[in-house]
């Protein structure tokens, strides 16, 4: 992944943790431990959403937190620094479809958003049961799909643009990652886990509730945008592109009918 890409990733992932940050913790909140863990893991950190979650909600925990990106990772250290909260970080850089790290014997695994990504993933379920403290849990939390921005009139010359758009991208993205959208309740107990809870969190956030909500529509349609150019019709694109322009009469920056609307799906898993 090129820098310019990894800047991109970024910039979604922060804005991902601020305008949702009230979803993350409230299934922080929800996890069902035993006791409140010391030692914690998060695979896949991305620039800190989950790991800083956890650490709020769980005072006395440390956060080995693992990412292959090394940017993502120094993001993570900033924030922790501007939360008081880097003597309880330890970052590990690491490619999870190659050699561990590790793990120690954590009393919780938190993979968000991570899972899907791994080439094995069955493989890496096995491997989180195994490092697991006896009685230890595993939070999966993924992405049902899509964050959607637009009304579905929207915008007036090319109404239903967003989710064309998201199909295109669909379909792309069925190549490259086959296991998103998985049910992980089953993989997970194939794992030898056993099930202690699994929800769905519907998300919806207007506009009026957060001035991140334009920022986070334009990065993310821009990213999906150079994924998927080459699948759009030339007026779809046209239409687009005056959504993205950032400085434009028709930016999304200036419309005040946006909300961020997807669903969460958490799965709760014990080692016994």
């Amino acid at each position: 992944m090129t820098h310019a890409a990894h800047d991109s990733q970024a910039e979604i992932l922060d804005l991902d943790a601020e305008v949702l940050a009230e979803h993350i913790a409230s299934i922080v909140a929800w996890l069902p431990v035993e006791a409140s863990p010391r030692q914690i893991v998060d695979l896949g950190c991305g620039t800190g959403a989950g790991t800083l979650a956890l650490l709020r909600h769980f005072p006395e925990a440390h956060v080995t937190a693992i990412d292959s990106s090394v940017d993502h990772l120094q993001r993570l250290r900033e924030k922790a620094r501007e939360d008081g909260v880097a003597d309880r970080v330890h970052t590990v850089q690491a490619d999870l479809d190659e050699a561990w790290p590790d793990l120690g014997e954590p009393d919780l695994v938190w993979a968000s958003a991570s899972v899907h990504h791994m080439a094995d993933p069955d493989r890496t379920l096995r491997r989180v049961h195994d490092a697991l403290a006896p009685g230890g849990l595993f939070a999966v939390v993924e992405l049902a799909d899509f964050p959607r921005f637009l009304p579905d009139d929207a915008p007036e010359d090319r109404p239903g643009l967003e989710e064309r758009f998201r199909a295109a991208t669909h379909r792309q993205l069925a190549e490259h990652l086959p296991h998103r959208g998985a049910d992980w309740g089953p993989r997970l107990t194939a794992a030898g886990f056993t099930i202690e809870g699994e929800r769905t969190i519907t998300v919806h956030v207007e506009h009026s509730r957060s001035d991140a909500v334009g920022r986070y529509a334009l990065a993310g349609l821009r990213r999906m945008r150079a994924a998927t150019a080459d699948a759009l019709p030339v007026d779809d694109l046209t239409a687009l592109d005056r959504l993205l322009d950032a400085d434009g009469p028709h930016s999304i920056l200036r419309r005040d009918d946006l909300a961020v609307r997807t669903e969460r799906s958490v799965w709760a898993a014990r080692r016994g």
